[in-house]
Order: structure tokens, then sequence, then C-alpha cells
């Protein structure tokens, strides 16, 4: 086991660039710009929410997990950001993702240091238009359950796969690792492929918590959309 555990640690690449960096500047910019001061208020003082927030935080590390790497820096698995995003508010959600966000980089992508890139291209940027597309649906759509669902979670959830796709396939192609025709052919070219089931699993986690766990989301009421 000890013999597993140092070949795993031997693979992982510890070395860091300027910038690396420079992106983790702009990834603390943004935490702090986003700061959810009213949730990590509510979060100290609710024992029952740390919980819950634990346990989700180590639920979407798994499902990160399941990964299917094509190449280095080529990585497919579903997010469950949308899903987040519902139960937390997008700024706490944000906070959240971090957590897998460095268990990924260091363990699957193999580059400590690359968490701030993952964290802010890959996922950051994802979870605020989802958030984005949230909004919208709130304001200008009716308050219909069969809408929050629908659009809220099940087709936020298909968008969330675009969200995070092209941004990483466009930092990929500005580092200078692949040329656009080859990340069109092997990497976007698979977004169908990944986005359905990510709606899907976004669709019946949300649909589930709205019958049975309603007080687990974020800013879902009865009262609002029924």
């Amino acid at each position: 086991m000890s013999d597993f555990l140092l070949q795993r640690l031997s693979e992982i690449d510890w070395s860091i660039t300027g910038g690396q960096l420079l992106v983790m500047a702009l990834l603390l910019v943004w935490l702090w710009a986003i700061w959810p001061s009213e949730e990590m208020k509510v979060l100290l003082h609710d024992k029952v929410l740390q919980s819950r927030l634990l346990l989700t935080a180590f639920a979407v590390n798994g499902l990160w997990l399941i990964n299917a790497s094509i190449t280095s820096g080529i990585h497919l698995h579903f997010l469950g950001l949308v899903t987040l995003m519902l139960m937390f508010g997008w700024r706490l959600a944000t906070f959240i993702s971090l957590l897998p966000v460095l268990f990924f980089a260091t363990f699957v992508l193999k580059q400590p240091f690359d968490f701030a890139v993952y964290g802010l291209v890959a996922v950051s940027l994802p979870l605020f238009l989802c958030y984005v597309v949230y909004s919208q649906v709130f304001k200008y759509l009716p308050h219909h359950l069969f809408v929050y669902i629908f659009c809220g979670a099940f087709m936020n959830g298909f968008l969330s796969i675009i969200f995070h796709m092209l941004p990483w396939s466009f930092w990929l192609w500005m580092s200078g690792d692949y040329d656009w025709s080859y990340l069109t052919d092997n990497y976007l070219l698979l977004i169908p492929l990944l986005a359905f089931p990510e709606a899907l699993l976004n669709g019946m986690a949300v649909t589930l918590m709205v019958v049975y766990r309603p007080t687990w989301l974020y800013d879902y009421s009865d009262r609002t959309y029924f």
C-alpha cells in the first residue's frame, strides 16, 4: 500500500510557473469579490449545514473521479455544479467546489498548482454563468415548479457542460498544449454525449430534493412555485 501511494505521489508535478502564480492571484481576487458574507455567517452557526456541505463536497469529488482521460489536460467527467448552486447559492458553491478542484488537480491532472486555473476557468466561470441563466429564468419565466426543475436544473445542467468545456478548451489552446482543430475533433465534439446525462443528473437530484428535502435548496419555496 505504501509503495502504491509513493508511486502515485512521485507522478505528481510539484513545479510552479509564473503563469500559475498569476492565475492564483486572479482566483483570489475573484473569491474576494464574491465573498458570501451572509452565507458564511449562517454556516458558522449551523452544524447541520456544515455536515451537509462537507457531504456534498465529498459527493462532488466522487462524481469527478468518474473520469475519462483522453490525453493530458483533457478529461471528461460529470460536474454537479448546478445542483451545488441550487443547494448553497452560487457564491458559496464556488468556495465549496474548490475542495474537489484541489483534489482533482493533484491526483487526476497531477499538477497541484493548476488548481487555480481549473478552479477559475472550468468551475468558477461556469458557476457564474449558470447563475446568470438561473436568474434570468426566475426573472422572465413564470414561477412554476416545472420551470424551476426543467429550466433551472435540467437545461442549466446541460448548459453547464458547455460553460465548462468551452473555456477549458480555450485555455488549453491559449497555453499552446493543443491546436484548436484537435480540441474540436477530440473534445468539444463530445459535448452532447456528456451534456444530456449531466442535465438528467441535475434534474433528478433537484426533483428529489423538491419532493423530499425542499429545505436543502437555497432559495426554493413552495409558496413561490406552487
